[in-house]
């Protein structure tokens, strides 16, 4: 394996036409913020590159991220993603990140874990299979209640498409180009749409996401996604949403790809 290394990249904005105008100049002003921000899935998706570019699909296929977002990353700026030093035990490896701004600021947070075996596997049937909505309501603590269960129709997983997208998040690792795999970021935007297809939302926050690798997704497959609402609360004036996100072949034998809980501030105080 190969040894851990701060990553220097630009960070871009990626959302600016995005239907979330949390991504918006005009309005990411108004709740006070310095202009538009950078997704929270594609600063995921920074925090993911030194984990990869040390355990390869070793990690991609069996290890997990957790991943904070605490101040907001812009576009333009020249941030820092540091990881701390690898710790090994019996069970596995585990190494701590951070990404920092070109102020020194701590942007997000996380760590990463290889583990020794295979993860625990999951019973696809614990997620009901629900069609996606056609007629979404509005996002409120009733149509996020707790136990709701959203879906999301399968896409199709295409790695010369997906280079493009490898491109957006500032990603030169060849892992995913030599490979043919999905990046943990390309899944993690799926996990966003379920959120964002079955209820209508304003502006609003992606704060954080724990992502449990099952499997890899290669290229010329198909995924779809499964969600239950595990907690909705109100704190500081925001309302906030955890989704259980499955992200599995559902159709075949395919199995699992990745389990991932999924918070956002669905509605920011002064929405």
């Amino acid at each position: 394996m190969a040894p851990f290394e701060t990553r220097k990249l630009m960070a871009h904005n990626t959302a600016t036409t995005s239907q979330n105008k949390i991504h918006d100049d005009d309005v990411a002003k108004r709740f006070g913020f310095t202009g538009g921000l950078v997704p929270g899935v594609d600063v995921y998706a920074y925090l993911s590159q030194p984990v990869a570019a040390a355990w390869g699909t070793d990690w991609l296929e069996r290890g997990s991220l957790q991943g904070r977002f605490v101040k907001p990353v812009y576009e333009g700026e020249e941030i820092e993603v540091v990881p701390g030093p690898e710790v090994e035990d019996d069970g596995g490896r585990t190494v701590s990140l951070e990404i920092r701004n070109p102020a020194g600021e701590r942007c997000a947070e996380g760590s990463a874990r290889l583990s020794a075996t295979a993860p625990a596997g999951v019973d696809i049937s614990a997620w009901p299979e629900v069609v996606q909505a056609a007629e979404p309501p509005a996002a409120s603590p009733a149509s996020l209640a707790v136990g709701t269960a959203f879906g999301f129709a399968d896409v199709g997983f295409h790695a010369d498409e997906a280079m493009s997208y490898l491109d957006d998040v500032r990603d030169p690792l060849p892992l995913y180009r030599e490979e043919r795999v999905a990046h943990p970021g390309w899944l993690l935007r799926l996990a966003n749409r379920v959120l964002a297809t079955n209820v209508r939302l304003g502006p609003w926050i992606h704060v954080g996401s724990d992502t449990q690798h099952l499997g890899l997704l290669r290229d010329g497959e198909r995924v779809g996604a499964r969600s239950l609402v595990t907690r909705e609360w109100e704190k500081g004036g925001h309302r906030f949403v955890e989704l259980d996100v499955l992200l599995a072949r559902f159709s075949g034998d395919g199995g699992p790809i990745a389990r991932i809980a999924h918070t956002a501030i669905y509605q920011p105080r002064g929405a």
